[in-house]
Order: C-alpha cells, then structure tokens, then sequence
C-alpha cells in the first residue's frame, strides 16, 4: 500500500500572531493589589466602539466605577478600572468574576450607531430590513416601539393610555425626559394572544393614534421639536441589554437636540460642567468633565462621545467627595481635534445634556401589582389626577409581576405629598404595595470642590506618562 504523505505544518504557527502582538484580548482582574476596590485590567487590539462595550459590560452588572485608566494610541487598547459592587464592596463571587472576563473576552466592539429623527418606530422581530441595530429585545414575541416628542404634563400618562384603548399591553417601558423633550423605548404585546403585532394595517393603526397624541402640545419648543415625519422601521431582533435601550434613548434625545436649553436666562450663571481646550502637541482636544458623582455615569459620557463619532485615546476618571472627575483626550474619527468654538461648544452641550438626563429633581416611587393589560395606564391616571408629573420611568414585567418605577414631581412646584398620593392609589387600585419612596436631590445646587485631581496645569506629556505608570503599577 502506498504511503500516504500529509504535508507538515509547524505546531507554532497557529500561536506565530499571539506571540508576536500578543493575544486578541487579555483580562485581568486583581482583589489584592488595592484595599477597597476590585481592579479590572484590560489589553486588547484597538477598534472604535471598544471601550463602550467595556464600560457597558461593567455598567450592566451595576457596577460602581470609582477610578480609571485608558490608553489606546499605537492600536492597542490599554484600561484599567477600579470597580466595586452596588454595595460599595469588593467582587467576591466567582461567578461574577468569571462572567466579567468571558463577557469583555468576547468583545469586538459596538455595532454603528444611527440617529434616526422619526417621531415613532415600530420594530417587530416579523420584519427583515435593519435600521435600528441598538434596538434589540431578546423575547421574540415583543414589539418595540421608540417615540421621541416634546414633553408636556400627563405625556406618559397619555402614551399609556392610548396603548391600552388599543388593546396592547406594555410589557417593558423607559422613558425620560429633559429640557421639555420626551424619549420612550416601549416593548408591547397583543392583549388577546401576547404575541408581537405583526398586522400591517394595525401597526399604522397605532402609528396614527400615538403620533396624534405626541403632536397634541400646546406649547411647542422651536421648529425643530416635533418631527412631523412618522416611519416604522423593520428590524432584525437580537439579544438587548439595559444600557443597550439606555443607549438608544441617549440617541434619541439628542435627535431631539434636548441639549438646547428651552430658555437661555436657565444658562445665565450657572457654571459649565464640561470644559475642552487643545493640545497643539498632540493634536488631541481634551475634554474635562466636573460634576456630583453619580452611578452609570461613565457609561453616560463616554456613550455619548462614541455616539458622537470622537475616538478616546487616553482618559483618566476619578471620584471624591462625591465629586465625579473625567478627562478625555480626543479626535473625530476623521482624525482631527476639535477646531472651530461652535463644535466645542456643541460637544460641551451635549455631554452636560448627557449626564442631567438620567439625573432628576422629585420624588422616586417604586410600585408593584399583579400584571395586566391597562396597569401602567390606570398608575399614570392617579399619578396625573394628583398632579404629579413623571420625569422618567422605568416600567418592567417580571412573571405574573409588574415593576414600575418612576421618578416624579408636582406640576405647580410644591413638595410632593406622598401619604396622600398613596391613599389616593389604595382607593383606586387596591393591592398596590409602594417599595421604595425617595427624595431625589441629585441635581440641586452642591458646593463645588475647592481643588480639582484634574487641572489643566501638567503638559501632556506628563499625563500621558502619569496614564502609561498607572498600567504598570
């Protein structure tokens, strides 16, 4: 028999890359090196998008980030994160760890992004076309539907209300709003079969009727604030995460340029949170961020810069005293610094509009019920008949359970009374149990450190090295 010959290939070769650049991602995550915090390090090759997916990753698991490092020059990315659980403590569960280092192992960045200035979008797992790839849900049986308009007491309450006349029920909802803009991510079912709706003519059915609810404001905010235009998008679905929907409704605000103030008087000696100045040496502008710390906070800036088309090359954040402060060396990703006063002063705008989104002035309620079609709907009413306007909710279907939470205010400016409100849900709704009752002053006036970690006064150079040691050490 003759012999058969295979041709040889050398055992090394298949690890020949990993030995010359290293491998594609490494993840190191280390409890001993500091007392308090647990540090996550991360080398990988560089791609535009990375560093979100790690920030979302982290921010996902609730995660506090308290300290960070990032470098990303040469097409390599370089970070390190000083992280603690949402109890202030070290990562002790192994699970947890482990999870850590699969989930940012399999990163490859974020899909694009893509502003879209459309009132309302309908997406159905049913459609093949993709325009909304952020806009994921992982229960195929759900359709989404973002809805972005001005803002107006009672709105939410009103979206609800059109959604239960029509026979949809609301399985998960986030909505904000801010500068008098309004921004929802809703997932809906059919009442009768809990299936997504996949009828075209009943889709343009609650197209219309919702589309006439967000256009009935009285006092429209400038020309640009209601979009006339109504699209339905036709989207592949997908696995989605919370700061995946947090994204989206980022995006969504600023397609509704709810970084322009309603009023400019508001501006009027108020001090800027976002500063940006240039670096001639480096061609970087750096962007320097001051403001009350605050969870999820990093996710939100650095969202917003990637979303923005600006690729971060180096970074440092810190917190103390409760203060939260971030520098960013950055370019477009056309490779250049920011050049004129209106790019800055746009950039500037929209990070601080970033980080006051998430943050509201009121009172937060928790409320649990038994889920049913119209719960969100009847909630919203008493919520309006008490005079209590939401600012934003977070509405989600756990089982035969329904979550709401909702940060409001009183529409005339008094303290919200919150033992009559609830009297007032008691005799309405019944078996309704309040969780959790808060008052939020998050974004009342603080008094402003007197020395910042990140000033201006160091050349880049000493930056750069004092980011590069930070790795080593």
């Amino acid at each position: 028999m003759n012999k058969v010959c295979w041709p040889y290939f050398d055992p090394e070769f298949d690890t020949l890359p990993e030995r010359i650049y290293g491998p594609p991602c490494r993840v190191c995550i280390d409890n001993e090196s500091i007392e308090g915090c647990t540090v996550v390090k991360v080398d990988s090759l560089n791609q535009q998008g990375l560093l979100l997916e790690v920030v979302q990753i982290l921010t996902d698991m609730n995660l506090q980030i308290c300290k960070s490092y990032i470098s990303s020059d040469a097409g390599w990315f370089m970070d390190v994160f000083h992280v603690r659980d949402e109890h202030g403590n070290k990562l002790t569960d192994q699970k947890v760890i482990n999870y850590i280092q699969q989930a940012i192992g399999r990163s490859k960045g974020c899909p694009p992004s893509h502003n879209n200035n459309s009132v309302i979008t309908m997406t159905n797992k049913t459609y093949s076309k993709t325009l909304f790839p952020l806009v994921h849900h992982s229960n195929e049986q759900h359709t989404a539907i973002e809805m972005t308009g001005t803002d107006r007491p009672g709105l939410f309450s009103e979206i609800s209300a059109a959604l239960a006349d029509l026979h949809c029920n609301i399985v998960e909802a986030h909505a904000w709003s801010h500068n008098a803009r309004l921004a929802c991510v809703a997932y809906i079912s059919d009442q009768s079969t809990d299936l997504a709706i996949d009828d075209p003519s009943r889709l343009a059915s609650i197209e219309g009727h919702l589309t006439t609810v967000l256009r009935a404001t009285t006092n429209p905010i400038g020309s640009g604030t209601n979009h006339p235009d109504v699209k339905t998008s036709e989207l592949l679905g997908g696995e989605g995460t919370m700061t995946t929907v947090e994204r989206r409704l980022h995006q969504l605000m600023l397609s509704v340029r709810d970084f322009e103030a309603p009023s400019s008087k508001e501006m009027m000696g108020r001090k800027r949170m976002v500063t940006i100045e240039s670096c001639e040496q480096k061609k970087y502008s750096i962007v320097s961020i001051e403001c009350k710390d605050r969870p999820r906070l990093m996710f939100d800036t650095v969202c917003t810069l990637t979303d923005m088309q600006y690729v971060i090359f180096h970074a440092s954040i810190s917190s103390h005293t409760g203060y939260a402060f971030q520098e960013y060396f950055i370019r477009h990703v056309d490779g250049y610094a920011l050049n004129t006063a209106s790019e800055k002063e746009r950039v500037m705008k929209c990070l601080e509009a970033a980080i006051e989104r998430r943050v509201c002035e009121g009172v937060r309620l928790e409320l649990r019920a038994e889920n049913r079609v119209g719960l969100l709907s009847d909630i919203t009413r008493v919520l309006r008949e008490n005079g209590l306007a939401v600012v934003r909710a977070d509405v989600e279907t756990h089982g035969e359970k329904s979550v709401n939470a909702f940060y409001v205010r009183d529409i005339s400016g008094n303290e919200v009374d919150i033992e009559y409100f609830s009297k007032s849900v008691k005799k309405e709704m019944g078996a309704i149990v309040t969780v959790h009752v808060n008052n939020d002053t998050s974004r009342r006036k603080a008094t402003t450190p007197e020395h910042s970690p990140l000033s201006f006064g160091g050349k880049l150079r000493s930056r750069i090295e004092r980011l590069s040691h930070a790795f080593i050490q």
